[in-house]
């Protein structure tokens, strides 16, 4: 009879970790009233499995609102202006403000910076993107063209990262991202969460480069607010 119960436990035990994988899964891509990209000299593209499941670029809305931008989506999006390039060494910063954490979607969605891309918008597109969560963590992934992750398939926690207080209450994010020599540097709230050698950036299946296009990245059901959307460079003497 032992074995018997081990077996019950065990069974009980995969279908609760099983529980929040489902209501993953179920977190379909929904579709935004009045979607579309209203900002001059903006484009974007959606994920490949977005594209795959139906979805497309008008389902998620990118606008202008004061000084930044109004973005809500629908499928995950990638947004950049063509005209926006950084090489070298360089900072690409921005303040995103979610206004109801979690009010599109039933877990936590990420949102942040693009940096390096090349090819954007075709079958061979590259780039790098470090994102928050609401809820306290951070990630790091890119495409190169097939996505690749660089800090886990769900980020991790650092204590720079904002949490919303609760679902429907408001959270902020200054996120900036850094190429300096032979490093990559991704900030949250002025700390500096992860470090990585470029090196191990910009390699086969990966980046082409880090010099490229820059822009905003946002993940499936997320609205957040962008503003301060800029690039610094060092001053030389």
């Amino acid at each position: 009879m032992r074995p018997i119960r081990h077996s019950a436990s065990a069974v009980a035990a995969l279908i609760l970790l099983a529980a929040p994988l489902a209501a993953r899964a179920q977190d379909a891509a929904r579709t935004v009233a009045g979607g579309g990209i209203s900002v001059p000299g903006w484009t974007g593209t959606i994920d490949a499995r977005e594209a795959a499941a139906g979805q497309v670029l008008s389902n998620a809305k990118f606008v202008a609102e004061g000084n930044g931008f109004h973005v809500t989506t629908g499928p995950a999006v990638t947004y950049w202006n063509p005209a926006n390039r950084a090489a070298g060494d360089y900072t690409v910063k921005a303040t995103f403000t979610e206004p109801k954490y979690m009010a599109l979607n039933t877990h936590p969605h990420p949102y942040g910076i693009v940096i390096g891309g090349n090819d954007l918008g075709t079958d061979q597109q590259s780039y790098l993107y470090c994102a928050a969560y609401g809820n306290g963590n951070f990630i790091v992934r890119g495409f190169g063209p097939a996505p690749f992750q660089v800090n886990g398939p769900r980020g991790e926690a650092n204590a720079a990262v904002h949490k919303a207080a609760a679902p429907g209450e408001p959270v902020t994010q200054e996120i900036a991202v850094t190429v300096s020599g032979d490093r990559v540097n991704c900030a949250i709230n002025g700390t500096v969460v992860g470090s990585y050698a470029k090196s191990d950036l910009v390699t086969a299946g990966k980046l082409k480069s880090t010099d490229g296009v820059y822009g905003l990245r946002f993940a499936h059901n997320t609205e957040a607010m962008v503003s301060g959307l800029t690039v610094t460079r060092p001053v030389t003497k």
